[in-house]
């Protein structure tokens, strides 16, 4: 997680674990989306998950808290994050 005198706006994600096959993505659709985060979340090739939040900085923060949970059926074990310049986008999308 980031912690920082100056939280951002925009984070690039990297989760591994446990974390393909258990609904990971759509969890994170769902949590984005309540959290009113805009971006992306996909599974890549090598089993991480890898997400783009933009949004307030406490939402950002919010989410990263619960990425390092995920849904009930995921194993969590690291959550990497990247302050990122932020790209504008105005949903929050699952990509395949």
């Amino acid at each position: 997680m980031i912690e920082s005198d100056h939280p951002p706006s925009c984070v690039h994600v990297l989760i591994s674990g446990r974390v393909q096959g258990v609904g990971y993505r759509y969890n994170t659709y769902r949590q984005a989306r309540q959290l009113e985060i805009k971006g992306w979340v996909q599974n890549l090739k090598d089993g991480r998950v890898e997400a783009w939040f933009e949004g307030e900085p406490e939402a950002i923060q919010g989410m990263l808290r619960w990425c390092q949970g995920g849904p009930l059926s995921a194993k969590v074990e690291a959550v990497t994050a990247q302050p990122a310049p932020p790209e504008g986008f105005e949903t929050f999308k699952i990509r395949r």
